[in-house]
C-alpha cells in the first residue's frame, strides 16, 4: 500500500470515528441541557413562591448534588465495562454488570437518604436561618428520595449507551421537563385541584419525575427485542460479588473526581461570598453561562467513555487511540470556539443575567464580565481534561485521574486562587485565576497519561467471563 493510500486510509478512520462519536453524542448533550432546563424550571417556580423559599430550595438541591455527583459517579462505572464487554461480544458480562449497578445504586441510595433527610440539622451546623432550615426540611423530606431512581436510572442510561443507542435518554429527559413543569404547578400552588404544598409540592414533584424518566428507560430496555435476550430482571436477587466489587473498585475513584471538581467550584462560590453580595452574584452569572458551555465537552465525554471501552473490549490499539484523540481534538475545539465568545462578547453575554441599564447592576456586571474573561481561558483546559479523563475512564483507569484532580484542583488550584484574591488583592479575578490553574494542571497530567497508556499497561486484553 503506498503512503498516499495510506494517509488516506487513517484520514478515513478518523473521519469514521468523527461521525460515530457525534451520532452517538448529540443525545447525550441535548439531554444534558435538557437537564439543565428541569433545574432551572424548579428555580423559577421556587422564585415565585418568594425569595426565602428559593433560597431554601436553592440550597437544599446545592447540597444533594454534592452527594448526588458521588453516587453518578460510582455507578458511571458501569458504562465503560458494559462498553468493554459489548465490544468483546460478552453479552453475560453486561448483564451481570447492569443488575450488580442496580445492586450499588439501591444500596448508595439506602445509605445516603437518612443523611440527607436531617437537612435542618445540617443548615444548623452551617449557621443557616433557621427559618431557611425548617423549609429546606419540608422540599428535603420527599426530594431526598430521588437517589433512588436517579442512581438506577443512571446505571440504564450506561446500558443502552454502550449499545450506541441513546436517543431514548434525552426523550425521557425531556419529557420529564413537561412532567415536572405540571408537577410543580399542580402542587407546588395547589392548581388543577390539588392542595397547595410550597417546596413539600417541589420536593414531591422532584420524585415524580425522577421515578417517571427511569421507569420510561426501563420499559424500553425491557420491552425492546434488541435486549430481550438479556433477561435483565431475571434472577435479579442472585448475588454476583466478584462484579460487584469491579464496579466499586473502578467508580469509586470516578466519584470522587467529580465530587472533586464540583467541590472545588463550591468553594469558590463560598470564597467569593467572603468579598462581598456583588462578587457573588458576578460569580454566580460567569458559572452560569460556563456550566452551560460545559454541557457539550460533557455528554460528549459520555459517548467517549463508549467509544474507547468498545475499541478497548475489541483489542483494538489503534481504535482506543483514534476514538480517544478524536474526541479530546472535538472536545477541545467546541471549548475554542466558547473561549472566543467568552473573551470577545462577555458583555453582552452577561446582559442576558444582569440589565445594565440598572445603576445596582454596574458593578456586578463588570465583574462578571471580568470573570468570563477568565473563565474564557479555562474552558480549552477543561474540554481537554474532560475528554482525557473519559479516555481513560474508558480503559477502567480511574484510580490515577482521581489523584489527579485532587491534587490539582485541592493541593494547587484552591490555595492558588485563595492567595491571589486574598494575599495578593486580585479578588475574584484571582479566584477564577486558582480555577483555571488547577484545571490546566489536570488536563495536562490526563492527556499526557493517555498519551503513555501503552507504555502504562492500560491496554492489557480483557478476558471474557
Amino acid at each position: 500500500m503506498s503512503d498516499a493510500t495510506n494517509v488516506q486510509a487513517k484520514r478515513a478512520d478518523w473521519q469514521r470515528e468523527a461521525k460515530t462519536t457525534l451520532i452517538l453524542a448529540w443525545p447525550l448533550i441535548a439531554a444534558q441541557l435538557a437537564q439543565m432546563g428541569l433545574g432551572t424550571t424548579d428555580v423559577i417556580m421556587m422564585g415565585w413562591l418568594g425569595p426565602q423559599f428559593l433560597a431554601a430550595g436553592t440550597l437544599s438541591t446545592s447540597i444533594m448534588f454534592l452527594f448526588l455527583i458521588f453516587g453518578i459517579g460510582l455507578v458511571t462505572a458501569v458504562a465503560p465495562l458494559m462498553a468493554q464487554a459489548v465490544g468483546r461480544e460478552d453479552y453475560r458480562s453486561v448483564r451481570r454488570t447492569v443488575r450488580q449497578g442496580f445492586w450499588i445504586a439501591l444500596l448508595f441510595a439506602t445509605i445516603l437518604v437518612p443523611f440527607i433527610l436531617q437537612i435542618e440539622w445540617i443548615f444548623k451546623v452551617l449557621g443557616q436561618d433557621p427559618e431557611l432550615g425548617k423549609l429546606a426540611g419540608t422540599y428535603m423530606q420527599f426530594a431526598a428520595f430521588q437517589f433512588y431512581p436517579a442512581l438506577l436510572f443512571m446505571v440504564l442510561r450506561g446500558f443502552l449507551s454502550a449499545h450506541e443507542d441513546a436517543k431514548i435518554v434525552l426523550i425521557a429527559t425531556i419529557l420529564g421537563i413537561f412532567v415536572n413543569g405540571f408537577g410543580n404547578y399542580a402542587l407546588m400552588f395547589g392548581n388543577f385541584g390539588f392542595p397547595r404544598l410550597e417546596l413539600a409540592g417541589a420536593g414531591i414533584s422532584t420524585i415524580i419525575v425522577s421515578t417517571f424518566t427511569f421507569l420510561f428507560v426501563m420499559a424500553y430496555a425491557l420491552i425492546r427485542e434488541k435486549y430481550r435476550h438479556y433477561e435483565l430482571m431475571i434472577r435479579f436477587w442472585r448475588p454476583d460479588w466478584p462484579r460487584f466489587w469491579e464496579i466499586l473498585k473502578v467508580g469509586t475513584p470516578i466519584g470522587f473526581m467529580l465530587t472533586a471538581e464540583v467541590g472545588m467550584f463550591s468553594v469558590a462560590a463560598v470564597m467569593m461570598g467572603w468579598l462581598g453580595t456583588q462578587e457573588l452574584a458576578a460569580h454566580a452569572v460567569a458559572i452560569q453561562l460556563a456550566s452551560i458551555s460545559f454541557m457539550v465537552p460533557l455528554g460528549l465525554s459520555q459517548a467517549t467513555t463508549i467509544r474507547v471501552g468498545l475499541q478497548y473490549g475489541r483489542d483494538n490499539v489503534q481504535g482506543v487511540a483514534v476514538a480517544g484523540w478524536t474526541s479530546i481534538v472535538m472536545g477541545t475545539g467546541f471549548m475554542a470556539l466558547t473561549c472566543a465568545l467568552f473573551i470577545l462578547f462577555p458583555g453582552a453575554l452577561v446582559s442576558l443575567f444582569l440589565d445594565p441599564a440598572n445603576p445596582e447592576n454596574m458593578l456586578a456586571f463588570g465583574l462578571a464580565a471580568s470573570y468570563l474573561a477568565v473563565a474564557g481561558l479555562f474552558q480549552l483546559v477543561d474540554g481537554a481534561q474532560a475528554m482525557a479523563a473519559a479516555s481513560l475512564r474508558g480503559l477502567s483507569d480511574t484510580k490515577v485521574p482521581m489523584f489527579a484532580a485532587i491534587f490539582g484542583y485541592w493541593l494547587m488550584g484552591m490555595p492558588i486562587g485563595y492567595i491571589l484574591g486574598f494575599n495578593l488583592g486580585m479578588g475574584g479575578v484571582g479566584i477564577w485565576l486558582g480555577l483555571a490553574i488547577g484545571l490546566t494542571i489536570v488536563s495536562v497530567i490526563l492527556i499526557w497519561r493517555f498519551m503513555i497508556r501503552e507504555s502504562l499497561g492500560l491496554l492489557k486484553p480483557q478476558p471474557a467471563d
